[in-house]
Parts: structure tokens; sequence; C-alpha cells
């Protein structure tokens, strides 16, 4: 199901960031061969964020929106820093951090093993009211991972933001609710299918099969060779992201 938009502004902000990704071919439709995530997903689809940083233009407007929605839903004096997730969510976070006038710093998956071996890099914001930013979330792993590394050192953590939420994967929000962390995004797979009836980017045939998964990404996932179910994921211990 389509996750509803809070707001017109929301909704123009998501199609917008979808014509983008499009435009710059950061979607990737391949139905015939499924991509594998780390978490085990099998997925038709699959979206590459990183190659916002190389149009200046793109990521200029899509930061701008990420910068405003953070101030609508957030608060635009309530983050007092902005922290990336290694790797992709660091040029992101720098740009917002800019546009926030807020300081910025950036969150390694593991300790770099030598020096003062580190985890996160720049300052530790502690007892800052923080958001971590990356580049797009899957089931929500690594946001409660990056999280709880930044609690851990003793920042107040309880928002995170992503250009691109896939929105298809059952517990994401649960999950991150139950860490009381709230994630705000920009766009999703239903607004790049909303997109795509505005101009053929791909053929009928695959935008077919991108609609069955997405309503039923466990059935689609389980039949193509990947995990079945939230549960499935937990018990392997593999997250994505």
């Amino acid at each position: 199901m389509a996750i509803q938009h809070a707001s017109e502004w929301d909704r123009d902000a998501a199609l917008t960031t979808a014509r983008i990704l499009l435009e710059i071919k950061a979607v990737n439709f391949r139905p015939e061969e499924p991509y594998t995530f780390t978490s085990g997903w099998k997925s038709p689809v699959y979206i590459d964020c990183r190659r916002i940083i190389y149009f200046p233009r793109a990521r200029k407007t899509i930061c701008d929106l990420a910068a405003e929605k953070i101030g609508r839903h957030i608060g635009y004096e309530t983050i007092e820093a902005v922290v990336g997730g290694e790797t992709a969510g660091i040029p992101f976070a720098a740009w917002i951090a800019d546009r926030m006038m807020a300081p910025m710093a950036y969150v390694r998956k593991k300790p770099k093993g030598f020096g003062r071996n580190s985890q996160i890099e720049g300052d530790v914001p502690e007892g800052k009211r923080t958001l971590l930013v990356e580049d797009l979330t899957t089931d929500g792993g690594s946001k409660i991972r990056f999280a709880q590394v930044l609690r851990d050192a003793g920042a107040v953590c309880n928002d995170t933001f992503v250009v691109f939420f896939y929105g298809v994967f059952p517990g994401a929000f649960d999950t991150m609710k139950a860490m009381n962390l709230n994630l705000l995004h920009l766009c999703t797979w239903w607004d790049v299918l909303e997109v795509c009836r505005e101009r053929p980017y791909f053929e009928e045939s695959a935008l077919r099969e991108v609609r069955r998964f997405l309503e039923n990404p466990m059935d689609w996932s389980k039949s193509h060779g990947g995990i079945g179910s939230a549960e499935e994921a937990v018990a392997k211990g593999i997250t994505a992201a």
C-alpha cells in the first residue's frame, strides 16, 4: 500500500524527487534478474542515490527539499547537529548541515581500528539533538545501528532523514518507532511509479511486475529465491540499509 503524504507540499516534493531520480538514471528496474539486498530480500527494483552527487542541479534541488522538509516536520531550530552515516550519507549530511547552518559529523559502520579508534568523526554531538542522515533505507536496519552508536556516545538522536524510502518491506516503521526513531523521507517507489505514468521511462511489462512486487514484496521475494519475512531476516542476523 502506498504511503500517504502528509500534505500537498510533501506530495509535490516526492514527485519532484522521483522525476529527478528518473532523469539522472538513478532508478533501475530489473524484474527478469532481481537484485539481492544484504538483508536477503529479492527485489526487481534498485535505487542508486549515489548518482545524485554527480549532478549539481539535481543535488541542489533535492537538498533544498530535504532542508525544507526537515524544517516543516521537525523544526528549523530543533536540530543542533547533523550526522551522516558511512558512506553514502556523508555528502548529503554535509549539504543539509550547510543549509541548516548546523555542525556536521559522520558515523562509521565500525571503529576505524587505529589512532583514536573513533566511530564518530568530526566531533561527538554529546547532549545535542542530532539528525542522522543517509541516502536511502530499505528495512531500516542501518539507521537503528547508527542511531544506537550516536546514543551510546551521548547524542540525542530521535530523528533520521533519507532521500529515498523503499516503503514496502515489513516492520521498518514499527522497528524504528519502537526505538523512538522518527523517519523522514522525500520519495518512495510509489512516487516513482506515479511519475512513470507521465512518461514512458520503462516498458509497461516491467512496470506491471514492479507493481506486483510493491503490492506484496514478501511473496515476490520468496518466489524469486529471497527471504519471505522480516522474522527470517532477524533469524539470519541480517539487516539492510
